[in-house]
């Protein structure tokens, strides 16, 4: 498959070369894709899965080494044993670096897309996580309007005026055209790593926002926010340093790793999300292996939530819900919940005009939690409700 020329297959004799796998290990249960494969390596039509290193990361030189990421994944990755249903899951290999950072981005822009073409869940392994424009601009190949969620202690919107990095990303995401980006996500942000004015820029645009006290607060609650999103981007130093040092951008407090790999299986059962991406592992600041460890747990924790989907959303066949409806007191409208039978999921719905039901009705029946029912039955509106009615005005 031409798609394909831009990957590099994996050189097995520089992963383990010396280990002795056992059958259930995930190197003898996933097909790879080795160097000696580049003519003859096929996509099946029963493929789910794939992993797609990125050997790049120019866009954050404060975190230089990142690049060497994929292939120290692998040797945790592959001595990993598989959970139930771990099949159909391809190692593609790695996308080299081009000549220029926007080289690469095509590269990873047209793999990714073609790959989601043909039904098969990319898993981007970075390098630097202004690789996410790239995954972004895979959408717009296919003309898809997405929601963007992003686990980081930061929002990334920097100076929009310089040249794309891993600061700025997100700001060229917002402002490229034709716009493609219904919402957007933060998980996990902390307070003094974001300036006032980036909190006034995200607040008028609706986007959605997560502190870090919140997140961990009840991490059930994160959730419906995963549920909604078409990718993820997952920033490995939104982790705390005592569980992941093996990033420049490392910082005393974040996630808890259990944490992390909770939230990365929130993202493989949403029946939305079709591709991922996970940034900023530097092995060259690891100690003993422990983030590429860790980033190895957080990829089988969302294949395993990919192979526990239940195909509730967004098929959205409301026959197969439990309908509740609140009457608002103070509201001219009532507001509809439905409760899916499949997996005990909550969604709600949102009116929206009739002029933007085609380009938005994907993004109408929003996720949300039980917590949210209780908060209408109690006569207030949720937040996730008003905060999709106002994207939709």
């Amino acid at each position: 498959m031409e798609f394909l020329d831009f990957v590099e297959g994996v050189d097995l004799s520089k992963i383990n070369h010396s280990y002795v796998y056992e059958q259930d290990q995930l190197k003898e249960v996933i097909r790879i894709r080795t160097i000696d494969q580049f003519d003859s390596f096929e996509l099946k039509s029963t493929d789910q899965i794939a992993i797609l290193g990125v050997l790049e990361d120019r866009g954050n030189k404060e975190n230089m080494g990142a690049a060497m990421s994929p292939n120290v994944f692998r040797s945790y990755f592959y001595k990993l044993y598989k959970g139930i249903g771990f099949d159909n899951i391809i190692d593609l290999g790695n996308i080299k670096p081009g000549n220029s950072l926007s080289d690469t981005y095509f590269a990873v822009t047209e793999t990714v897309s073609q790959l989601m073409k043909n039904g098969v869940i990319p898993i981007i392994i970075g390098g630097s996580k202004d690789l996410a424009y790239a995954n972004f601009l895979a959408y717009e190949k296919l003309e898809q309007t997405v929601n963007h969620t992003s686990i980081d202690s930061a929002f990334n919107i920097g100076d929009s005026s310089q040249e794309i990095n891993s600061k700025n990303f997100l700001s060229k995401i917002v402002l490229h055209q034709p716009n493609y980006l219904f919402n957007f996500s933060n998980i996990g942000y902390q307070s003094y790593f974001v300036s006032r004015n980036e909190v006034n820029l995200i607040d008028s645009l609706f986007f959605d926002t997560y502190r870090l006290g919140m997140v961990r607060a009840d991490i059930r609650e994160n959730e419906p926010i995963i549920r909604n999103a078409d990718f993820v981007s997952f920033d490995i130093s939104s982790i705390r340093q005592s569980e992941a040092p093996a990033c420049a951008g490392a910082t005393p407090n974040g996630l808890f790793g259990d944490e992390a790999c909770q939230l990365a299986r929130y993202a493989g059962m949403s029946d939305k999300l079709t591709s991922i991406g996970f940034y900023e592992v530097n092995p060259t600041l690891d100690f003993h292996g422990q983030t590429s460890h860790l980033l190895a747990q957080m990829i089988w924790y969302f294949m395993d939530g990919v192979f526990n989907r239940k195909q509730d959303f967004p098929a959205c066949n409301k026959t197969e819900y439990i309908k509740y409806t609140v009457a608002m007191e103070e509201q001219k409208t009532d507001i509809t919940f439905y409760k899916s039978e499949k997996s005990d999921r909550w969604f709600m719905d949102v009116p929206y005009p009739n002029a933007k039901k085609s380009k938005y009705e994907r993004h109408l029946l929003v996720p949300c939690s039980y917590n949210d029912y209780l908060v209408a039955c109690n006569n207030e509106i949720p937040d996730r409700w008003v905060q999709t009615l106002k994207k939709l005005r």
